[in-house]
């Protein structure tokens, strides 16, 4: 046959694991002999650069390796094309044997659906991958250690087509964004560890409708007294003077000039965000609450509820090896310590990238400030936010691929027992680098921003040189409001586009590059390749044209669905943690998940390599994540609507200061001078204040020499100290908080103890399945009796 040949099939009597070039450290003795293969399927594909040199290394250790895996029952095929060696992989049935038997007995795994009937190909995948990855030839590496070496180029598991066309047809493509997903089908396919994720990320994005209605209605409802707002038309109608915002060439200005940016800011805050913001509190308790019942369902159906990982890894220890021992549990105060100390450090780093983002946002402001442009110079400071949100979003992807890394080399330091530990470590280290590389920015924006700058005389400056920002006067929360918005708008579009035409271009070129197989047995492609139900053998043509194919597809490894899951989990955090200031963000986020789905799943599907279908009965540690999300979401609004908006200075305005105040009757609406009552007077006369500006600075567009002006605080004139309206407004605020918090947190507590984790109709279908399991075996132990006697 041009162009590849067979190997011989060797038998396992006559391997000898002792030779020197043949070297091997697990063996399991008196296996049978392997029968001809009746399956075409193949469980996996080990892939190798073409070595003509006998006496090479790399020769060498593939033939120990290989050796080694039929001294475990495992079939090797070989093919060779082009410059490419091609291994197709095939365990036995004795293998998989082992394998039910082991889960039957076990305590917890004992009610797989697995121990019985045909092996399914995902089973026959994960045990198959499991061996390869705990094979060591006799100078102790193993199949990672050789790949890294160059001994073999990559491995994967192949597609079936069948139940590839059937994905295809039913779930990835575009067409059926709003069909529900097959989420038993995903599970079959690629294992529970897949499906429970697009179970989850449907539940989250169906959970995500009633949050983004709420959120256009507030949004509306600010929209509607857009025109009617006594704050906007104050703002609008003023001819106040205010100071200078920054050094050198900035002059006073108008506070209508700011009219645009008054009524944009109405729009996010209002009366309506507190209500919201307490519900989204409380929506996120709801929506795990009620996703830990849907994965309740659907794991008791799947047969994986008591499924225990820790169980399944002694399984697979033992078939891949019975003399095996198990790897213990094992904990250093000196690595905990290290990892601690090397967290700390890079936390430090991610929170001094957020204060060079803050310098680089002063320094643009009061640059282009002093611009010849003049709307580059009068919308300084939006622009200065806008391009500030732009760096945090680059910052963020050139960060995301450091903080992998950094999590990488602290996850080896640790040293984990197992793969899942190693998984659970970093994804917690992970989820808070990135935490800290996204929301820093937002956390100074919203707490710290335009309360720390000072005030004319006794500015803040860093380095002495340059003013830090101030709040608009018609609050500080428009700011968070557009740097959420870019960011968001930024990371979900973008994301989406290169995650897909990534993969896309780079399969569309391994084909277009790819030498094209041609098609040399009709009878057999006709009789076998197209039948998914054959039992026939397949020629090595139409093996290797399957192979190709899923060689020319993007390569997976083990975190793949982990950087799906922390995109979500990420977003979570933006809808849920800063809501108050971005009542949209809810519905971004559910228009962007509608297509995520369908992108993931063809992605999936058709651009990448089958992922190792995994078994799991839970979304494991992000869960706790997403509970923690949960807490500091409650904090975060709080804070947020207490300190970031004008929500309490309003209210204390209202009825306190205001002329509805003490129940005085007034044809005014009870907001009217509210503005002016926000803001304090710098006199020209003082000479601190003298000092701080220059007097080309003080001279208005009219030529009008000003001997006053306003910014934003609650200061006396004389003196300009704090007035005991700030305090009360400041006292206030920290109650609001307080009782904000306990309020939430109280209602969480309720809707978790309401709503029960697990329905009753799955506790009682799961009784049943005990009491017919327990009654089968005492039927089988009777069967076994009479024919003992």
């Amino acid at each position: 046959m041009d162009g590849f040949e067979m190997q011989e099939k060797h038998q396992y009597d006559s391997v000898n694991c002792t030779d020197p070039l043949l070297p091997c450290l697990y063996l399991i003795d008196n296996l049978p002999r392997i029968s001809k293969p009746t399956q075409k399927s193949f469980d996996y594909v080990l892939v190798a650069d073409l070595v003509e040199d006998p006496l090479d290394q790399r020769l060498l250790k593939q033939t120990a390796f290989l050796e080694c895996l039929k001294k475990k029952s495992i079939m090797v095929t070989k093919i060779i094309h082009d410059d490419k060696v091609f291994y197709g992989l095939r365990a036995s049935k004795e293998v998989f044997d082992k394998y039910k038997y082991l889960l039957k007995v076990s305590d917890a795994c004992n009610w797989s659906g697995d121990q019985t009937g045909t092996t399914p190909q995902a089973t026959r995948i994960r045990v198959v991958h499991y061996t390869l990855y705990h094979t060591y030839i006799n100078t102790g590496e193993d199949l990672e250690e050789l790949m890294k070496k160059d001994v073999f180029a990559t491995m994967f598991c192949l597609h079936e087509r069948k139940k590839q066309k059937e994905l295809k047809k039913r779930w990835a493509r575009f067409s059926g964004v709003f069909v529900g997903q097959p989420v038993t089908l995903i599970r079959d396919y690629f294992g529970e560890k897949v499906g429970l994720y697009y179970l989850w990320l449907g539940w989250y994005t169906w959970m995500l409708v009633p949050a983004a209605v709420l959120g256009v209605v507030v949004f509306l409802y600010g929209l509607a007294f857009f025109n009617t707002s006594p704050l906007i038309k104050e703002v609008c109608e003023s001819n106040t003077l205010m100071c200078p915002s920054c050094d050198n060439r900035c002059k006073v200005w108008q506070l209508k000039d700011t009219c645009t940016y008054a009524k944009v800011s109405h729009l996010f805050d209002n009366e309506g965000t507190v209500a919201f913001a307490m519900f989204m509190a409380v929506w996120a308790t709801l929506f795990l609450e009620l996703w830990k019942r849907h994965r309740a369902k659907y794991v008791s159906k799947w047969k994986v509820f008591d499924w225990c990982e820790e169980e399944e890894e002694l399984i697979l220890e033992i078939v891949n090896d019975p003399n095996n021992r198990p790897k213990r549990y094992g904990h250093s105060y000196l690595r905990s310590a290290v990892v601690m100390l090397l967290v700390t450090a890079t936390l430090v780093l991610i929170i001094g990238l957020t204060h060079a983002l803050v310098v680089f946002r002063v320094v643009a402001a009061v640059n282009m400030a002093e611009a010849n442009w003049g709307f580059l110079r009068d919308h300084s400071s939006t622009v200065a936010v806008m391009l500030g949100a732009v760096l945090h979003y680059i910052t963020i992807q050139v960060m995301t691929r450091v903080n992998k890394y950094v999590a990488f080399k602290l996850c080896e330091i640790e040293k984990t027992r197992s793969f899942a530990a190693l998984e659970r470590s970093f994804t917690v280290k992970m989820f808070t680098f990135q935490f800290f590389t996204l929301f820093s920015s937002l956390i100074y924006v919203a707490f710290f921003l335009g309360r720390m700058n000072g005030y004319p005389g006794h500015y803040v400056r860093i380095a002495g040189k340059w003013r830090l920002e101030e709040c608009h006067p018609s609050g500080c929360l428009t700011d968070l409001f557009i740097q959420m918005a870019i960011i968001m708008v930024l990371k979900q579009t973008l994301n989406n586009i290169f995650e897909f035409t990534g993969p896309w271009l780079k399969r569309f070129f391994r084909r277009t590059t790819g030498k094209k197989l041609q098609r040399k047995c009709g009878h057999c492609y006709r009789k076998t390749c197209c039948d998914e139900e054959g039992s026939v053998e397949p020629c090595d043509n139409c093996k290797l044209r399957d192979w190709l194919r899923n060689y020319q597809l993007n390569d997976v490894n083990a975190f793949s669905l982990f950087n799906e899951f922390l995109e979500m989990v990420i977003q979570f955090s933006f809808t849920t943690l800063f809501v108050a200031a971005f009542p949209l963000a809810p519905l971004l986020a559910l228009i962007n998940n509608i297509f995520e789905i369908r992108l993931d799943a063809i992605k999936m599907v058709s651009l990448e390599r089958r992922l190792i279908p995994k078994k799991t009965n839970d979304i494991g540690v992000w869960t706790l994540i997403l509970q923690a999300i949960g807490v500091l979401a409650v904090i975060a609004n709080g804070v947020v609507i207490g300190i970031s908006s004008d929500f309490i200075p309003r209210l204390v305005y209202r009825y306190h200061y205001g002329p509805c105040a003490n129940g005085t009757d007034t044809t005014q609406h009870c907001l009217a001078g509210y503005i002016n009552d926000t803001l304090s007077t710098a006199y020209m006369s003082d000479p601190l204040v003298r000092q701080a500006f220059r007097p080309s600075q003080l001279i208005t567009h009219s030529g009008f020499n000003v001997t006053q002006c306003s910014y934003k605080d609650y200061r006396n004139d004389g003196d300009y100290s704090l007035t005991p309206q700030f305090w009360l407004i400041m006292a206030i605020r920290f109650v609001f908080i307080v009782l904000f918090e306990h309020v939430v947190v109280m209602c969480k507590f309720i809707a978790a103890w309401f709503v029960p984790d697990v329905p009753m109709a799955v506790n009682n279908s799961r009784l049943e399945d005990k009491l017919d399991r327990l009654k089968a075996e005492l039927r089988n132990m009777h069967r076994r009796q009479s024919t003992e006697v």
